[in-house]
């Protein structure tokens, strides 16, 4: 069954009304008539199965058969704050980090950051990396659009984690790793990690500076083995590790271990 996403502001109680670049992938690639059966998510939760009632050229009704309870959205909310990185490393970012199940993904410039691009630019960019999410949620299933946000300052993205149940910068330098700092744990611990908070760094590294500010707003710092790993793949790699352990990547191992 293809899905497609659908503003929740076009859902009436029994029917739909699909616009925009969707509705003429409908119309135009896909061929769709009256009377096939497509899903739907909104973005906030909900998941629908469908039957299209009429195909028009910018857009597409359906009638609603049944609402479907989401079953893959993770246990744990997992905001990743990325360093800029050169070209187009962050599109395929936001892509895969989508496909993992991350709740918000906010962007930010530190010292070995790109060349900070004018206003419009960034405003655009932001736009497009909504987009890929959107796409990326097709192909997931993924019945949650994670929050997008525009680029911000490193001190302001450190202090947007400051509410967050787990806050850790993932750091070339650090020899302590997460694993072994979290795989020990006592299972009978009460602490449950409900957000977590990874701030990822540019191409070159965070700065031993930078590092001392996070641990100042209550960061603490961790590895990803022996080898140095390239910007963007670090960032996978560590959201795959939270996942594992406080989100829905290894469920017999969470339904023992729960809580670290």
């Amino acid at each position: 069954m293809r899905y497609f996403f659908i503003d929740p502001e076009n859902i009436s109680d029994a029917s739909a009304l699909i616009r925009g670049s969707d509705a003429k992938h409908i119309r135009n690639v896909l061929r769709l008539k009256p009377g096939n059966k497509i899903g739907l998510f909104d973005g906030k939760g909900s998941e629908y199965e469908a039957e299209i009632i009429s195909v028009s050229a910018g857009s597409v009704e359906v009638s609603l058969i049944q609402r479907l309870a989401a079953i893959t959205e993770s246990p744990v909310q997992i905001i990743i704050a990325q360093a800029m990185l050169k070209d187009k490393k962050m599109d395929g970012l936001i892509r895969q980090l989508t496909e993992l199940g991350i709740a918000r993904w906010l962007p930010f410039y530190c010292e070995r950051s790109v060349p900070k691009p004018a206003k419009a630019h960034l405003e655009a960019r932001t736009q497009r990396w909504e987009k890929i999410a959107k796409e990326a949620m097709k192909q997931c299933k993924q019945a949650v659009m994670p929050e997008i946000n525009a680029p911000v300052s490193f001190e302001a993205a450190l202090e947007t984690g400051k509410s967050c149940d787990m806050k850790i910068i993932f750091w070339e330098n650090e020899k302590q790793t997460f694993f072994s700092d979290f795989s020990e744990k006592p299972a009978n611990s009460d602490k449950k990690y409900d957000t977590v908070f990874a701030v990822l760094g540019p191409e070159g590294g965070f700065s031993v500076y930078e590092v001392e500010i996070a641990k100042n707003h209550g960061f603490f710092t961790a590895g990803l083995g022996p080898r140095i790993l390239r910007a963007e793949t670090a960032t996978l790699a560590a959201c795959t590790l939270l996942q594992y352990f406080f989100g829905d990547m290894a469920e017999k191992k969470l339904d023992k271990h729960r809580a670290f």
